[in-house]
């Protein structure tokens, strides 16, 4: 890819994009709090509380090829700002939801958030790259992933207090509205920020077709099609640490105003994991290794998490944080390598696989609610991190079926 109008300052073109990041991961990780307030204040039982993850990354199963449509009528400074735009209208849509007590429409605003950001996910990845020596590309991506985090950090901290204090009414849905009236407002800002910045202009580079290579579907590389289901397991995975150990943990015995920060636990773990990729990676460990041990981890923490109990038990879920770390920079390049001209198509799939955050916490939900055992039906993650084992070691290699 190329850009046009390219910026003198590229450390403020650098900071806007790193708010952009600090922005996906607080609008995503606080739904490990809504979780918890929405179970508690409507009533839910664990499938119908999660409902809430399925409702946001169903979105980038639904918007993920038409992102791409977008962004090439309105280019991707602009679309940024139209995803922000979107995003706003999702979190407005929280005060009527607050007032009328209606758990649907508090789902729809989040579709539509999640709606938003596919969008502008999709739009700004590519300026990570592009704004700097791409021999540091990967250190920026890093960084921004240290931005997402730290956001997701601050929104357990911020909204964990507001909703789920014990000197809250568990029942007093418009305790949201305020958080949310402040969040639209800070959207639309940003959308203004972004819309009349510096930022240069992405142009997509067209593929050039391998001609080595001429097979007529996308379908017809296996590391790709093994590779869109590791994807779609890792996420969820991914979203059940992350947002399924609150309510967990008081399923524990634990005690809200303690539990209430544990998604953050599971936030320290993946930037544990950064830190990790940033000094180890690639000089002494390569990506596919550090997938294999990502996996490994995974099995051992899934594990834990069934076996153990009470704090232990907790504590193992949280570090599923570090296993899930490096594993999306690790599986992309294994997908897409050798697709040629399906290079662009492969992507814009490997993105509609985030649904995975919407399916299998749900999944987990009905199968909790069925045996009545929060901590049992964590089994399902054993699985997921074994095809994801398989991959990494043997799933990838594949040429052909």
């Amino acid at each position: 890819m190329t850009t046009t109008n390219k910026p003198t300052n590229t450390s403020a073109a650098l900071l806007i994009i790193g708010i952009l990041f600090f922005v996906f991961g607080f609008v995503t990780w606080v739904n490990s709090v809504l979780i918890a307030f929405f179970k508690s204040a409507f009533e839910l039982n664990n499938f119908e509380s999660l409902l809430v993850t399925s409702a946001f990354f169903i979105s980038y199963f639904v918007m993920a090829i038409p992102s791409s449509w977008v962004l090439a009528k309105t280019g991707f400074k602009n679309g940024m700002s139209v995803g922000l735009l979107v995003m706003a209208v999702g979190t407005v849509l929280f005060v009527p939801a607050a007032k009328m007590a209606n758990y649907p429409m508090f789902l729809l605003g989040l579709f539509v958030i999640g709606t938003g950001l596919a969008l502008l996910q999709t739009a700004s990845n590519p300026y990570v790259t592009i704004l700097g020596s791409p021999d540091s590309a990967a250190k920026r991506i890093s960084v921004m992933g240290i931005c997402n985090k730290v956001a997701g950090i601050l929104s357990q901290f911020i909204f964990g207090g507001l909703l789920l204090s014990s000197t809250t009414d568990a029942k007093d849905l418009n305790i949201v509205v305020n958080p949310y009236l402040i969040m639209t407002g800070v959207l639309v800002a940003l959308a203004l920020l972004v819309r009349f910045s510096t930022l240069p202009e992405v142009e997509a580079e067209e593929t050039e077709e391998s001609s080595s290579d001429q097979r007529s579907s996308v379908w017809a590389y296996p590391n790709l099609v093994l590779g869109l289901v590791a994807f779609f397991l890792y996420v969820g995975v991914e979203v059940m640490a992350g947002d399924t150990i609150i309510n967990y943990g008081v399923s524990q015995g634990i005690d809200m105003e303690v539990a209430k920060t544990f998604t953050t636990y599971t936030l320290y773990g993946m930037l544990a994991g950064y830190v990790v990729g940033i000094l180890f990676i690639p000089k002494y460990l390569s990506q596919q290794k550090a997938l294999n041990y990502s996996a490994i981890l995974g099995v051992v923490f899934s594990l834990g998490t069934i076996l153990l109990d009470g704090y232990y038990s907790v504590m193992c879920l949280a570090l599923l944080g570090l296993a899930n770390a490096l594993m999306w920079p690790a599986l992309w390049p294994l997908a897409i390598n050798g697709l040629g001209k399906y290079t662009k198509l492969g992507s814009a799939l490997i993105i509609m696989m985030i649904s995975g955050g919407a399916l299998i916490p749900l999944l987990y939900g009905n199968i909790a609610d069925s045996i009545q055992n929060t901590q049992l039906a964590y089994v399902i993650m054993v699985p997921c991190y074994l095809f994801i084992l398989f991959y990494a070691t043997i799933g990838h290699k594949k040429s052909s079926w």
